[in-house]
């Protein structure tokens, strides 16, 4: 792995982030002790769509639940009620 100083870590960082995204990973050091190591970010696995499917039951009247609390919260009560 290859190891550079902090100077030369700035002068050149992007050069050095792509290197490390190819897959050289590199270790940042001052006066020759070793700092911190400089990996790619390994990408986290997508989310799985409808890996749930037909394991729930949703009610026919699932949009309609509470709409006359949610309408009293909006317009006030039901005169009529």
């Amino acid at each position: 792995m290859k190891t550079v100083n902090i100077h030369e870590a700035k002068t050149h960082l992007s050069r050095l982030v792509e290197d490390a995204v190819r897959g050289e990973p590199f270790v940042i050091a001052r006066a020759g002790k070793p700092l911190v190591k400089v990996t790619m970010i390994e990408a986290e696995a997508p989310r799985r769509l409808g890996f749930l499917a037909g394991q729930a039951q949703i009610p026919e009247d699932f949009d309609d639940i509470g709409a006359d609390g949610i309408r009293a919260l909006f317009e006030g009560p039901d005169p009529a009620a």
